[in-house]
């Protein structure tokens, strides 16, 4: 199954190690990342690949938007095929 995970918040040390670290330790693969930082403002696109034999994607969920309110910025994981159904006119 392929994620894509968006993080948005003001720029501080740390956003992508932390992010990164959460996805490896519950065996997520990253396969893209894109990231910029503007007027101070971080923001990241992250495309991922994940089993559910590894994690639940409602536990990812869970844990990434936890983690983002301790680092101060959204961060939000959806399936592929949602994002994309959500994204087109």
């Amino acid at each position: 199954m392929k994620l894509v995970v968006t993080v948005v918040g003001k720029d501080r040390v740390g956003i992508i190690a932390t992010v990164s670290s959460i996805l490896a330790e519950n065996n997520v693969n990253i396969i893209s990342i894109n990231q910029n930082i503007m007027n101070s403002f971080f923001n990241m696109v992250l495309i991922a690949e994940v089993s559910d034999k590894n994690i639940k994607l409602q536990e990812l969920q869970k844990i990434l938007k936890e983690k983002g309110t301790e680092l101060n910025v959204d961060i939000k994981v959806q399936h592929e095929e949602i994002f994309n159904a959500m994204h087109t006119i």
